[in-house]
């Protein structure tokens, strides 16, 4: 009986201790602070671009087109070749312009030698007058013989002139240096001074025009920035191309041009940028797009784009680190990309802790361990690493 009783008495004691040990064990270790990598905002100078679409054009571009009627008689030029101003390109039957251009010239000599005898007229009638061995009126007669053989001298030189301009234009030159397209006619086809259709266009490619538009209310919303002092106008900034494929052109461009109205139809306005083409890689009529710099943000702020995250309504936010050490969510506005980075309108200031990385494991209110991306990145070169992170957000030792 006094063994009974003591194991009763042992038997509560021994059941309270192993409950007391099963509850240690399930008792969760407590959870150590999430650390996180942060980015210190800065204000600094942006660059504030803007890509538009637009078309290539020709720097010089001339339609060859006959001046007087005639048959081809020969091409002298090859098909997209490069031709220089002045360089013959076709030769018309110049028969009959020949002809009258050595008529002419006939009539010029008859009206020279018609001059020489009214002139030896009049002055013989000139030395009789003093003597009246003639009359005044015959003398008079002579000087006006001599004007008249004078006057048929100017009009015969521009008959000669004007037959010579017909001949040079049966020999069809370029009107400038460029690369010549295919020809639109034959040896033996009839051209005339008139015709619509031109025999050959000619187009210097080098520089070569990038026609672009822009839309109007960009530019207004522009010129507010930058008179409300926080944008600066950039005058004379390079311009790149873009390529169709994407590839960037490795010559820069220049802008030359601003429409001064706006189509109405589109509510836009047309730019005109030079770009050098020494190579011709760029030939009229291309796809292209060009990247503008419209002006300079003074203090813009920006942040990484892993630090910006979107609701399904398509809402910006950013996860801040506050002053005492707690996440702050924070409703933010972006205006565009500036290479890897996010421009902020609104929503976060200069010195603001924008959470980068370890967003998965931390909530608004909870304590984190902030450090700067820029540390984080030197350690990591100098071998320094963070131990790894359970789901639960603890480091495993």
């Amino acid at each position: 009986m006094i063994l009974y009783s003591r194991r009763t008495v042992c038997l509560p004691l021994i059941l309270s201790l192993l409950i007391a040990a099963c509850d240690e064990e399930a008792t969760p270790p407590q959870q150590g602070v999430p650390a996180v990598t942060v980015v210190t905002l800065e204000p600094e100078p942006v660059e504030l671009t803007r890509q538009l679409p637009g078309r290539t054009n020709a720097w010089l571009m001339a339609e060859v087109r006959p001046q007087v009627t005639g048959i081809v008689k020969e091409r002298l030029f090859t098909e997209g070749s490069l031709v220089e101003a002045g360089q013959p390109l076709y030769q018309l039957d110049d028969a009959s312009y020949r002809a009258d251009y050595n008529s002419a010239r006939a009539s010029l000599a008859r009206a020279e030698a018609t001059v020489e005898v009214a002139r030896l007229n009049a002055a013989r009638a000139a030395e009789l007058v003093k003597t009246n061995a003639v009359s005044r009126q015959e003398h008079e007669n002579s000087v006006a013989a001599l004007r008249q053989a004078e006057a048929d001298i100017g009009v015969a030189k521009a008959a000669v002139a004007s037959s010579r301009v017909e001949l040079d234009y049966a020999r069809i030159t370029s009107p400038i240096a460029g690369r010549i397209g295919k020809s639109s006619v034959t040896q033996g086809a009839l051209v005339t001074a008139d015709q619509a259709q031109p025999l050959a266009t000619v187009q210097q490619l080098d520089p070569i025009y990038v026609d672009l538009t822009q839309s109007s209310s960009e530019l207004l919303q522009l010129r507010k920035a930058v008179a409300g002092g926080n944008v600066r106008g950039t005058e004379r900034a390079p311009v790149t191309i873009l390529l169709e494929d994407g590839t960037r052109y490795e010559h820069k461009g220049e802008l030359s041009f601003t429409d001064v109205s706006v189509d109405r139809s589109t509510g836009s306005f047309s730019l005109r940028v030079i770009v050098p083409n020494p190579d011709h890689l760029l030939l009229p009529g291309m796809y292209v797009r060009a990247v503008l710099s419209n002006a300079v943000l003074e203090d813009g702020i920006l942040v990484p784009q892993q630090g910006i995250a979107r609701d399904a309504k398509g809402n910006a936010s950013a996860m801040v680190v506050a002053a005492d050490g707690t996440v702050e969510q924070r409703s933010v506005e972006v205006s565009r990309t500036i290479g890897d980075k996010w421009l902020i309108s609104s929503g976060l200031l200069a010195g603001d802790r924008v959470i980068v990385e370890g967003l998965q494991k931390v909530q608004p209110g909870m304590p984190v361990e902030a450090n700067e991306a820029a540390a984080a990145a030197d350690a990591g070169r100098n071998g320094v690493t963070d131990p790894p992170t359970t789901a639960a957000g603890t480091k495993r030792r």
